[in-house]
């Protein structure tokens, strides 16, 4: 974990966790960062056999599977809203965090106690230091949740589908699949039709599989949900069931196709009446609207083609974008259709693997600063009173500057 990010946690420890309640040392962050996924087998099977290992935890609830390109995060918060409201004990989990590594992993509403990730983190450098860090943290997750004894665990997959550590889970009663585009192609193939075949493969024969994908991708979910025996569910032959009574609180266009799937998956497992709360959930990061010095931030983790297409309908004109991306990410086609929506530009890097702001700026033109509370700055400065300043590009940037503007001793002191 760089210094800035180490900073950062022990800011929010110190902030939001009582003296009493905090793990002292803090658990060891370093570590389960760097068990990277590099040189270790990719796929559910070394995930299987660790949640076996620690005795089959994710046997023990049962398991609504979120996947898809984007909108994954929004969806987990609405159902998870959704289930506690009807009386569920539920837990979540989902990747990457924002800003303490405990937002992954939810238990009743309430992100995990540090204290469990610190005696999991001890369990697994004796007993499982040969893992990649999303398959520890899933398996952490798995014996947190039945632990707790919760009922039912909504669960991201991280990338892909079939070929995602989460297809090793168990007690499968439900896949809630957004949509398929281009992201992660390196990984799950060049085309729509490879990524949606590896994200629709998570069907199982009897399960409900509900989706709002479109074109090309729903025709391959229809195919794959035919082959593989699982009941499928779409606005197209069941409008009823993702009916969207009223806007959901999250803003933007593409924030109702999310609530209507949430909505009809809680209505196919017969929690109809956790629809309200699942439209009146909240999930930082996402198109997110901030207030400062009279001008207008809005923060979205948009870091794809289909993200930055979907977050320029809802946002058509801004005065200033701060952008910052990693550099295998499609960054031209991401940019695309961000880059008319604001005439003033600043790019920055959100993490050491961020494409080069010079050279964006350079090829895009605007203006550089590689650390991203100096970019901060400049964009506000850039943007006028009573203007919209719009930050997108990585949820690395996104978690950074909801820091900032939430006034953390990391912000600039100008920043008001």
């Amino acid at each position: 974990m760089s210094q800035s990010r180490w900073r950062k946690t022990r800011y929010l420890y110190d902030k939001c966790s009582s003296v009493s309640s905090m793990p002292d040392p803090l658990p060891d962050y370093d570590w389960l960062y760097a068990q990277t996924r590099a040189g270790r087998e990719r796929g559910p099977g070394p995930a299987r056999a660790l949640l076996d290992r620690l005795g089959a935890p994710d046997r023990k609830f049962q398991t609504i599977r979120v996947v898809g390109t984007n909108g994954k995060g929004s969806t987990c918060a609405m159902l998870e809203a959704g289930l506690l409201a009807a009386g569920v004990r539920a837990g979540r989990f989902t990747s990457p965090h924002l800003h303490a590594y405990e937002e992954r992993i939810r238990v009743g509403g309430e992100n995990l106690d540090p204290a469990r990730t610190a005696q999991f983190i001890d369990w697994a450098k004796q007993n499982a230091p040969g893992e990649a860090f999303f398959d520890l943290t899933l398996a952490l997750a798995c014996q947190a949740f039945a632990e707790a004894g919760v009922d039912w665990a909504v669960m991201e997959a991280g990338v892909g589908g079939v070929s995602d550590a989460t297809q090793a889970l168990g007690n499968v009663r439900a896949v809630a699949l957004t949509n398929a585009d281009l992201d992660h192609t390196a990984t799950l193939g060049p085309t729509i039709r490879d990524i949606a075949s590896d994200k629709a493969g998570v069907a199982q024969a009897g399960v409900p599989l509900l989706t709002t994908a479109t074109g090309e991708a729903l025709d391959v979910v229809r195919e794959v949900a035919a082959e593989l025996g699982a009941p499928l569910f779409t606005p197209q032959t069941h409008p009823d069931l993702f009916a969207v009574p009223h806007a959901p609180s999250l803003s933007g266009p593409h924030q109702r196709t999310n609530a209507a799937l949430a909505l009809a998956t809680l209505r196919v497992l017969g929690f109809e009446r956790g629809a309200e709360a699942a439209l009146n959930a909240s999930h930082p990061g996402r198109l997110e609207r901030f207030t400062v010095a009279g001008k207008t931030v809005l923060v979205d983790g948009a870091h794809n083609p289909h993200a930055a297409r979907a977050l320029a309908a809802a946002v058509p004109q801004a005065d200033v974008l701060l952008f910052g991306g990693l550099a295998r990410k499609d960054t031209a086609a991401t940019l695309a259709p961000l880059l008319p929506i604001a005439p003033e530009r600043v790019f920055t890097a959100p993490s050491d693997l961020a494409a080069p702001p010079a050279e964006l700026a350079a090829e895009y033109g605007g203006e550089a600063r590689s650390n991203p509370a100096e970019a901060l700055r400049l964009a506000l400065a850039l943007t006028p009173t009573g203007g919209t300043l719009l930050v997108a590009g990585s949820l690395y940037l996104a978690g950074f500057i909801r820091e900032e503007l939430a006034g953390s001793p990391l912000a600039a002191s100008d920043i008001k």
